[in-house]
């Protein structure tokens, strides 16, 4: 083997199965800041479909990384919350959110280029 070859079953590829792919990085750093119901997490990330959004968080709770209240009200509310697994990934989270905050360049128009 390899120096530098990563076998299938390294950590690196484990976190990216946890958290890997498009939406769950901003599904995990909007319920953090206590964006935690379907309806704000749609509207607070662009372009995810209601199927989609529903996925992610069923394979985040799956994943133990968040958990899901529901409150017996008519009609029923639904919150999101970052479990203490989810909380030990929130780092890596955190430095994503730095490091687009550092890099991130707009046009004139305020979009991202």
């Amino acid at each position: 083997m390899e120096k530098h070859q990563i076998r299938s079953a390294s950590p690196v590829d484990y976190t990216m199965k946890t958290i890997g792919g498009k939406w769950k990085p901003i599904i995990l750093y909007l319920i953090s800041v206590e964006i935690n119901r379907f309806g704000l997490l749609r509207r607070g990330i662009f372009g995810i479909s209601k199927q989609m959004l529903t996925k992610q968080l069923r394979e985040l709770e799956a994943d133990g990384l968040i958990t899901r209240k529901i409150y017996a009200e008519i009609p029923p509310r639904v919150e999101y919350f970052i479990t203490e697994k989810g909380n030990s990934i929130l780092p890596i989270i955190d430095s994503m959110h730095e490091w687009g905050t550092q890099n991130m360049k707009f046009d004139d128009e305020g979009n991202v280029i």
